[in-house]
């Protein structure tokens, strides 16, 4: 019984990062997709001040830290923080009953 919700855990686990991968390269393709779009329209229509940075750069920030996520690394916490604060709180779980 206990490898039954442990294999089902892992599934979900396994789920659950395939959609944050595929969130992550949808939200990928549409940065490459609209800030060169926002390049051309800037450049066509006002090349006297080059807006498209600052879109460029907030949407880069943004991915960024998407990848970080997908990636299951939290830059003040170290890597897999979450695991190892679930191992934890189960264990004190089990000791407690």
């Amino acid at each position: 019984m206990n490898t039954d919700n442990l294999e089902n855990s892992n599934y979900i686990k396994a789920v659950e990062k395939v959609e944050k991968l595929k969130e992550f390269y949808q939200n990928l393709a549409s940065y490459c997709l609209v800030i060169p779009f926002l390049i051309f329209i800037n450049l066509r229509f006002s090349p006297g001040f080059q807006w498209f940075w600052f879109p460029a750069f907030g949407w880069g920030i943004g991915l960024v830290f998407h990848f970080l996520e997908v990636n299951n690394y939290n830059i003040f916490l170290g890597k897999n923080w979450e695991d190892r604060k679930i191992k934890e709180m189960m264990k004190e779980d089990k000791n407690y009953k």
